[in-house]
């Protein structure tokens, strides 16, 4: 059965957009390649997650322009969590920007955060059903 691997991320940097994801938000480093000629092969992943985030090196203009805005100024990445209050609390004392204070919405606790760029991502707790 097919699965979702990873998701290209265009990054200004490796090494920057490492000590963000792992520093920071706490993911695990997954590969890092050397391709040669500057370019790399790097993966995260959130820890104990499947899919994992290919940071890319914006290398053209068109590529460069679209760092900080993958998805038009929308949230584009869902971050689920099993404990919101733990990750939003951790995260807030490492630096990472909260664009709103949480909120409970059916589908469960919810607050929208930015990555290094400034990409809009749901840090989210799932609401539990059949409870």
């Amino acid at each position: 059965m097919p699965r979702l691997g990873a998701v290209s991320l265009l990054v200004r940097d490796y090494d920057e957009a490492l000590a963000f994801y792992i520093g920071q938000l706490g993911f695990e480093p997954v590969e890092d390649v050397d391709l040669g000629g500057g370019k790399r092969w790097v993966t995260v992943r959130p820890r104990g997650g499947e899919t994992s985030l290919l940071l890319a090196r914006a290398t053209t203009p068109e590529q460069v322009a679209r760092v900080g805005d993958q998805a038009g100024g929308r949230v584009w990445l869902f971050l689920e969590t099993d404990d919101f209050a733990r990750d939003h609390a951790a995260w807030t004392a490492a630096g990472v920007v909260f664009r709103e204070p949480p909120r409970h919405e059916p589908y469960g606790v919810v607050a929208v955060f930015e990555d290094l760029y400034g990409n809009a991502w749901d840090l989210i707790e799932p609401a539990r059903t059949g409870d």
